[in-house]
C-alpha cells in the first residue's frame, strides 16, 4: 500500500493530485491513498504521517508534500530508517533524508510571475504578496519574484500577508488594504488560495487597474481571469506529480536499493534524480480557452 500524504486534501489542487495517484495506481494495479487533514494543518500532517509507520503491515513507500519542512524532517527521517522509501512532491523538505523531489522548479515560477508583473506596472510600483510562512515552496517562488525585482529599482515589496493556509485570512487583509487611501500596484499570490479572494475584496471595492497574479487553477481563479480582474496564474501540475511519484515509488519496491540512508545527491552513480520538474505554464485570457477546452477533452 502507497500513500500520499497532504496538509489541506480538500482543495482543488489536492483532489486534482489524488486523481493522478489513483489513475496511477490503476495502471500499476497497486493500491494507493491520500491521508491529510482536510484543512491546512502542518502538524496534523506530521502526525498522520507518523501514524502510517505504525501500521502492520508497513507502507511500500509514501509521497509527502511537506507543510512545513522542518517539522516533517525527523518525521521522514524516522520513515527511511524504518526502511519505508519517501518521496517530496510540491513542497520539499531538503535537510530530510528523503530520496528525491518531484514537483515544480518553484524559483523559474515566482520569475514567470514577476516577468507578468514587471511588464505589466512598466518597471514601477508597489506590490503585496499573499503567502505562507515557512513553506519551502513558497520561499523558493519568492527568491524568484525579488530576482526579476533586483532588475527594476523602482519596484517594491511594501507588504507580504502570512495567509497561514486559510482563504478567509486573504479575504479580511485584502479588505483593511481596500479600506486605505492607497493600494498596492499589484498583488501576488505564491499560493492557490489567496487571489481569487483578492480579485473578488477589489472587484466589491470598485478598485480596478491592479495587477493580480496568482497560482494554480482553482476553478474562482479561472473565472476571475476570464473576467479581466486576474491578469495571469502559475499552472503546476499536482496530477502529474502523484502520478509520477508513485511509479518511483513502485520502481523502488521491485527495483530496491541497497540502502535508503544515502545521501544520493552526492554520488556521481547514483540511481535516482534529485529533482524531476514536472514543469509549469503561465495561464492568461489568450490561452484560457485552449485551457478549457483541453481540459473537457
Amino acid at each position: 500500500m502507497y500513500y500520499l500524504v497532504a496538509a489541506n486534501t480538500k482543495i482543488a489542487y489536492w483532489q486534482d493530485a489524488e486523481a493522478g495517484l489513483t489513475e496511477a495506481a490503476r495502471l500499476l494495479g497497486v493500491r494507493a491513498e491520500m491521508v491529510g487533514p482536510e484543512t491546512y494543518d502542518p502538524k496534523a500532517e506530521r502526525e498522520e504521517f507518523v501514524k502510517l509507520l505504525s501500521r502492520n503491515p508497513k507502507p511500500a513507500g509514501i509521497l509527502v508534500s511537506a507543510a512545513d519542512p522542518n517539522l516533517m524532517q525527523d518525521a521522514i527521517d524516522q520513515a527511511i530508517a524504518a526502511g519505508v522509501p519517501v518521496v517530496t512532491m510540491d513542497s520539499d523538505s531538503p535537510k530530510s533524508k528523503r530520496l528525491m523531489f518531484i514537483g515544480t522548479d518553484n524559483y523559474e515560477a515566482g520569475r514567470m510571475g514577476a516577468e507578468v508583473v514587471a511588464k505589466a506596472l512598466n518597471g514601477r510600483g508597489n506590490v503585496a504578496v499573499y503567502t505562507i510562512a515557512g513553506q519551502e515552496n513558497l520561499i523558493e517562488r519568492l527568491e524568484g519574484y525579488k530576482r526579476v525585482f533586483a532588475r527594476y529599482p523602482q519596484i517594491s515589496i511594501v507588504q507580504t500577508v502570512d495567509i497561514h493556509g486559510d482563504p478567509t485570512a486573504a479575504f479580511d487583509a485584502t479588505k483593511k488594504i481596500a479600506e486605505q487611501k492607497t493600494q498596492p500596484d499589484a498583488f501576488v499570490c505564491l499560493e492557490a488560495l489567496a487571489c481569487q479572494e483578492v480579485a473578488d475584496v477589489l472587484s466589491r471595492a470598485n478598485i480596478t487597474g491592479k495587477t493580480i497574479v496568482a497560482m494554480d487553477t482553482d476553478k474562482d481563479t479561472l473565472e476571475w481571469i476570464g473576467k479581466g480582474v486576474i491578469r495571469a496564474t502559475i499552472v503546476q501540475k499536482p496530477f502529474t506529480m502523484a502520478s509520477y511519484g508513485l511509479r518511483v515509488l513502485d520502481d523502488l519496491q521491485h527495483n530496491k536499493l541497497k540502502t535508503l540512508d544515502a545521501d544520493w545527491s552526492r554520488q556521481t552513480h547514483s540511481p535516482l534524480p534529485v529533482f524531476i520538474d514536472t514543469g509549469a505554464t503561465l495561464l492568461d485570457q489568450n490561452n484560457l480557452k485552449a485551457y478549457m477546452d483541453a481540459g473537457q477533452s
